[in-house]
């Protein structure tokens, strides 16, 4: 009867010991899960951001240089498409993140072509509106460049856990997929931004 007692102990222990493993490494990636869910609703803010003053601008260049309506209906199309992709942070893959990348790289391309529209227009140029705008949109480049490295960087810490002997038996379990990354731009080393023709946040 005592052999059988001190069995039952043991593997009471034994369990008890396998469930708090198994509790610790589960809530470990779930709490890693949302801070990449977390940042990556900052990337989002941080893109809309930008996507709120693009009418605006759009307007403002629009008084001035009405004969650019090619480059005004570029950023505004870039604008709506961008829009229109959006990610499920607790299911997303590499091809959604190299979708949502390339479509805002499209608003990055397009406001860069409109804002070197201004080089011909000297009165816009000189409309505070317009300066002010373009502080603005200067600003959210750093703020969104900030927010894709901050991203990368919880993403890479829930998936190097996620990786790590034993807890990738739990994270195999329970089905915690890897996180993608932001990747650079072909031929950039930088995050995408726009260049205002100033040395300011770079």
């Amino acid at each position: 009867m005592k052999k059988g007692c001190i069995g039952l102990v043991v593997l009471g222990v034994i369990a008890l010991a396998l469930f708090g493993w198994v509790k610790n490494g589960y809530n470990g990636l779930v709490t890693d899960q949302e801070s990449v869910e977390t940042a990556w609703a900052n990337v989002e803010s941080q893109y809309q951001r930008r996507a709120d003053l693009i009418p605006n601008l759009v307007e403002t260049v629009k008084g001035y240089a009405k004969h650019e309506q090619e480059t005004l209906e570029g950023v505004i199309e870039a604008r709506a498409n961008a829009t229109k992709v959006t990610i499920d942070p607790t299911k997303m893959t590499p091809e959604d993140l190299q979708k949502y990348q390339a479509a805002q790289g499209d608003v990055t391309n397009a406001l860069s072509r409109l804002i070197a529209v201004s080089e011909s227009y000297p009165d816009l140029k000189a409309n505070e509106n317009f300066k002010d705008l373009q502080t603005q949109l200067e600003g959210t480049e750093n703020r969104i460049n900030k927010a894709r490295n901050d991203f990368n960087e919880v993403a890479r810490e829930y998936n190097t856990k996620r990786r790590t002997f034993p807890t990738n038996i739990i994270a195999s379990v329970f089905n915690f997929g890897e996180k993608p990354y932001f990747q650079a731009q072909e031929g950039a080393d930088k995050a995408p931004k726009v260049d205002f023709g100033t040395s300011e946040g770079k």
